[in-house]
């Protein structure tokens, strides 16, 4: 063994030796209008094997090239085809810059890449580019498969549905924007809560996301999968858009440039964006959904090496709602299909961010990324979805509060090295985590005015640090290997304020996380790949105390294969068949204050997704997904695992004319799906379809949206609950649902300077 260690080290060194006269290319592309960077691009070498692709700082490096005159070919969706002449001289390295113009989408010009990273980027370019996206909840089913549901007015989190999890509000996603996670770990009302209405849909400049737990950078939560937002550094022009629509819906947004423009080579960038959102709603009781969002953005580059982003972002939001409401209540026509039971059900939530990045390059090609956040978050909800069966007399709403500040560190060193004719590129990554929350709140109130008894109040201290190591090994044009592992280590702690004295509980848990994929690139049409990981997410704290540290990180265990193809010039088709094991888990119900254990869950789906374009100004797509998904431990028939979908499907038509008209026709389709574990209720599924027209020229757009086109009635969240209406001797349970919108009309007009 020592003399092959001692040969192979050998070999390396003369390798080293022979190539330390050779030059280099460190390259960077950049858009030409916003001179803001492109991540993602294929950068090829003509007359080589070599290839390459842009970091988050659009930068690329070729080494080892020997002196002479070299073309290299750039590649990226949405933007003409660059060339470039670059003069390589011995022991040099030869700098060159790219100036990229936009062009229209042209699905031509997509190339299966070898690297997965930059093939999940085309999805998403496609779909972002493409899709108009008014809301937060249009960013977020940018993901295919992803459905979501809102149960509790405009202002709560929304539900979320994916690879046949019923997420709740984000137990088994991680959601971050622009690295800052967006999920709540031990919140009040549960774990994972990720409110994405901070996040301004107009800022979003790409959606990077993944499915499975298969990614080393990513940690708890990331079981069913991942979704980053990456808002813009720049903007090419100020706007100004107004909306307006049913139901008493107001929307005003507004980005500004803060810095003079007419600079033709920017070295920094900075932005202002606000929106403000009022709307009463489609209910019989008005919402009064009032939110302000704002977001402030800096770059610059300190010098050639450093970069900084640092930006500061604030939203506050207060609402009423109506809440689920029986189905019996409605056949008998005691409430309408948007009626209510209690119709003092809201609340109101803020939340202030700072999010700072510096990137550095350093001589050697490499980086590091440090990046620091902070946020401060505000919450407090009311909900009653038992009506009167706990309290006959004064109704069953419950109080749901929370003050929390956390304080994060991300931190990565990168680099690509060449050996034997092989690529390997380098990541190793720190994460720090600690969410310091105080008065963690469940009370039973009435009218949001007067607190009956509290069933829980406590702070939370919750720690999380995570490192890992992902090695990504590109052999040759044709093979990529990734693997991974990461090791996190928790710790929890949590005083009950209800109890006499200082009642301090404190637990600790560890958890080691490997991955190992392959992708195998056949040519620049058809890629094979196979994924497999383990991937966790963490249980609440309170949970996490009282059961002394143990069985509280609960393993999935997952595998994928599928493939990334062209069957003709403008038409992407992926597939995959995917397994994922969940183990034993605790849940802690923050509605009710218990805790609930489950058995381990087997999930097995098959996905498929098209892109297509079907002419120079029309394009096609849709998302299918099935997914079969059981309790392993439970008898047959009765191992259905509440609210996890079958079948789901969206897509549609998107066009773009030359004469500034664009628009779309879009179909969402969920289907049937048990809500309790013998399948003896069914919640309902619904088929939708929405539109969108807009007309845009170079100083104003103006256009209107439509949602359920052909005006269905259909139940947007539903769920299996016991309950009491004030009038009834004996609880009844059944299907409670929130009515999705109707028709819903909204026109906008939109100003550029």
């Amino acid at each position: 063994m020592k003399k092959i260690i001692t040969s192979v080290f050998a070999i390396f060194l003369i390798a080293q030796i022979l190539s330390a006269h050779n030059g280099s290319i460190r390259g960077s592309v950049q858009d030409a209008t916003t001179k803001s960077p492109l991540f993602g691009a294929i950068v090829t070498l003509e007359g080589t094997e070599k290839q390459a692709y842009t970091d988050d700082l659009g930068f690329y490096q070729f080494n080892d090239l020997e002196a002479g005159t070299y073309k290299i070919i750039i590649n990226y969706l949405g933007y003409e085809l660059l060339t470039e002449s670059v003069e390589v001289r011995d022991s040099e390295t030869s700098t060159v810059r790219s100036f990229f113009k936009g062009t229209p989408i042209e699905l031509q010009a997509v190339v299966i890449s070898p690297e997965p990273e930059v093939n999940r980027r085309i999805v998403s370019s496609l779909d972002i580019h493409l899709r108009p996206t008014n809301t937060s909840q249009d960013i977020l089913r940018m993901v295919p498969g992803l459905f979501i549901a809102q149960h509790a007015g405009g202002g709560k989190a929304e539900q979320i549905f994916l690879r046949g999890f019923d997420i709740d509000h984000g137990t088994d996603i991680s959601l971050n924007v622009d690295g800052m996670p967006v999920n709540m770990v031990s919140h009040a009302h549960g774990q994972g809560y990720a409110d994405l209405h901070f996040l301004i849909p107009e800022t979003v400049e790409r959606v990077q996301f993944a499915k499975g737990p298969y990614y080393a950078p990513y940690g708890n939560l990331a079981t069913a999968g991942y979704v980053g937002f990456q808002t813009k550094n720049a903007i090419d022009k100020s706007m100004i858009k107004l909306q307006v629509g049913q139901f008493d819906t107001y929307r005003a947004v507004g980005m500004f440039n803060l810095l003079d423009q007419s600079q033709s080579n920017r070295s920094q960038n900075a932005y202002l964006a606000t929106e403000y959102f009022f709307s009463n709603g489609y209910f019989d009781s008005p919402q009064a959904y009032n939110r302000f969002s704002g977001l402030l953005k800096y770059n610059t580059a300190l010098n050639n090496n450093h970069y900084l982003s640092a930006s500061l972002s604030s939203f506050s939001s207060r609402w009423d709602a109506s809440g689920q409401i029986p189905n019996r209540a409605v056949e008998s026509r005691q409430i309408g299909r948007f009626g209510a039971i209690d119709d003092t059900e809201g609340g109101n939530t803020s939340r202030t961010n700072a999010n700072f990045q510096l990137i550095s390059l350093l001589d050697d090609g490499s980086s590091v990324r440090n990046q620091f956040y902070f946020s401060h978050y505000d919450f407090e909800l009311y909900s009653n979805f038992t009506f009167f069966l706990n309290n006959p007399i004064d109704g069953d709403q419950i109080k749901q509060k929370e003050n929390r500040n956390i304080f994060g560190y991300n931190g990565a060193y990168q680099r690509s090295d060449e050996w034997a004719g092989t690529q390997w590129q380098t990541e190793l990554g720190l994460n720090f985590r600690r969410d310091g929350v105080k008065n963690n709140e469940l009370s039973r109130t009435k009218g949001r005015q007067t607190t009956l008894e509290r069933l829980a109040l406590g702070d939370v201290d919750e720690m999380n640090v995570g490192v890992y190591v992902d090695e990504t090994i590109r052999i040759g044009k044709f093979l990529t290997l990734n693997a991974g592992v990461r090791f996190d280590q928790f710790q929890f702690l949590y005083v009950n304020r209800l109890k006499e004295g200082y009642d301090r509980q404190i637990a600790s848990a560890n958890i080691v996380s490997p991955k190992l994929n392959a992708y195998f690139t056949i040519n620049d049409r058809l890629q094979l790949f196979a994924n497999s990981g383990s991937g966790f997410h963490s249980n609440d704290t309170r949970v996490v105390v009282t059961q002394n540290g143990k069985e509280i990180l609960p393993r999935a265990i997952g595998v994928e294969a599928g493939a990334m193809f062209k069957l003709t010039p403008r038409f992407l088709l992926s597939t995959s068949v995917w397994n994922l094991d969940l183990e034993q888990e605790f849940v802690y119900v923050g509605d009710e204050a218990v805790v609930e254990p489950s058995g381990e869950t087997r999930r097995q789906g098959l996905d498929i997704a098209g892109r297509w374009q079907l002419l120079n100004w029309l394009f096609a797509d849709f998302d299918v997904n099935y997914t079969f998904a059981r309790a392993k431990d439970a008898p047959e028939n009765e191992d259905f695992i509440p609210l996890a979908a079958e079948i789901t499907s969206i897509g549609g038509l998107t066009f773009e004319a030359k004469n500034g008209m664009n628009g779309s026709l879009r179909y969402r389709y969920l289907g049937d799906r048990p809500a309790n574990e013998d399948n003896s209720v069914i919640a309902k599924g619904y088929f939708l379809m929405d539109a969108v027209i807009n007309y845009t020229k170079s100083k104003y757009e103006i256009g209107f949206s439509i949602q359920n086109l052909l005006n269905r009635d259909w139940n947007e969240a539903q769920f299996d609950t016991e309950s009491r209406l004030f009038n009834e001797a004996e609880p009844v349970s059944e299907i409670h649902f929130t009515p999705g919108t109707p028709f819903n009309l909204n026109v906008y007009f939109s100003y550029f300077f």
